[in-house]
């Protein structure tokens, strides 16, 4: 499976530095990643990680390479609520290059659950 992930890095979760809550989120993308043989994908070669950290230079490296991917991992509904409340429209065409969108945080299983 091919996915892109992405990572918060304006946010702090459960009382952690933002250092410490950008690490949190990659590591823990990183292990759910491994653990479900799920390859990422990096759209744009002059990016420096390997994930993104803003949703609308994602949505346009999607546009702009017009293919569709097995999933969109990031942490937490924290991660993206912002995004997704302030533009609905954006979040669901970004969503629409994905067969599935992963919360980690949610998996308490080996299976993937369908984030609708």
């Amino acid at each position: 499976m091919k996915g892109i992930y992405f990572v918060n890095n304006r946010i702090c979760i459960n009382g952690l530095s933002k250092e410490e809550s950008i690490d949190l989120q990659e590591q823990s993308i990183r292990n759910f990643m491994a653990n479900h043989n799920i390859q990422n994908t990096k759209l744009n070669p002059y990016q420096l990680n390997e994930y993104y950290t803003v949703p609308h230079a994602l949505l346009y490296d999607l546009k702009k390479h017009q293919h569709s991917f097995d999933c969109f991992i990031h942490y937490s509904l924290h991660a993206m609520e912002d995004f997704i409340y302030t533009y609905p429209a954006k979040w669901l065409i970004l969503k629409s290059f994905f067969k599935e969108v992963i919360i980690v945080e949610k998996q308490t299983d080996l299976t993937i659950q369908k984030v609708i």
